[in-house]
């Protein structure tokens, strides 16, 4: 049931005020292109396993605040069970993250997931200048040290969006630093060529890839995960799915609206 929960990610306010640190820049921040998405974006996934309908997940740019003194868009993903799911392994996830507008790194990442009973949650708090990450639910693990440019569990999803993809030649990779339950990940989408998809708004050309994670590993043995993206500005994942040794996951675009730019279907 992992596989379900990165589907439906694929992340409350705690109700307090976030500690800032003093920070004073000691390493410059990147600037980053983005054409992607805007303020305002609403995705809206359906998930199913084999012919179950068990799951919805949402995704949401709420607007533009501050951290550290810097613009960041404010994301927030929603996923939880339904049906017949939700009698054996009822699912509400909530993820947010305050991503740089300009540098595209997380700030802030809240984690707030329950998964049959069985609960995580995470409160990153993000210094880019110094390198550095810290747990407010778990402040006896210290001070985490973390490369240039790393990225949280839900930012990943967004900053792979706004990664150059037309020059891609088949099996090249897109390399991207994840920190995820107080480790880092060499997180990376492999490239697997161009498809049409056919889905509820009609056919449209996308980009496939493949996630892979730890020295080339896909995920477990006899299991795969591959991405359809638009193969527009949007970028935008139309689905996913997760093949298991018995079955798979399937996650389909049910719902857009105030994309960037407009989806060629067919």
């Amino acid at each position: 049931m992992k596989r379900l929960s990165l589907l439906l990610l694929l992340t409350l306010s705690l109700g307090f005020t976030v500690p800032q640190d003093n920070i004073t820049g000691e390493n410059p921040l990147r600037k980053i292109h983005n054409e992607a998405f805007v303020q305002g974006e609403y995705l809206k996934y359906r998930i199913h396993y084999g012919i179950i309908n068990a799951g919805i997940a949402e995704l949401k740019i709420e607007g533009i605040e501050n951290r550290n003194g810097r613009q960041a868009y404010h994301m927030v993903g929603k996923g939880r069970s339904v049906g017949m799911a939700e009698w054996f392994f009822k699912t509400r996830d909530r993820y947010e993250t305050w991503i740089d507008i300009e540098a595209m790194v997380p700030w802030e990442f809240i984690r707030d997931v329950n998964e049959g009973g069985f609960e995580i949650k995470r409160h990153l708090i993000f210094d880019q200048f110094k390198n550095k990450v810290r747990d407010l639910e778990a402040p006896k693990k210290g001070v985490f040290e973390i490369p240039d440019g790393v990225q949280d569990l839900l930012s990943t999803f967004y900053y792979a969006r706004t990664l150059p993809t037309d020059t891609l030649n088949m099996g090249e990779e897109l390399p991207i630093d994840m920190f995820l339950d107080h480790e880092m990940f060499n997180f990376k989408l492999k490239y697997l060529g161009l498809e049409n998809v056919k889905t509820k708004f009609g056919k449209v050309r996308c980009r496939v890839f493949r996630p892979v994670v730890q020295e080339g590993r896909v995920f477990k043995d006899k299991e795969t995960m591959t991405l359809w993206v638009t193969d527009d500005e949007n970028k935008i994942p139309v689905r996913l799915q997760t093949e298991l040794v018995i079955g798979s996951i399937k996650m389909d675009l049910v719902e857009y609206r105030n994309n960037a730019h407009p989806i060629n279907f067919r």
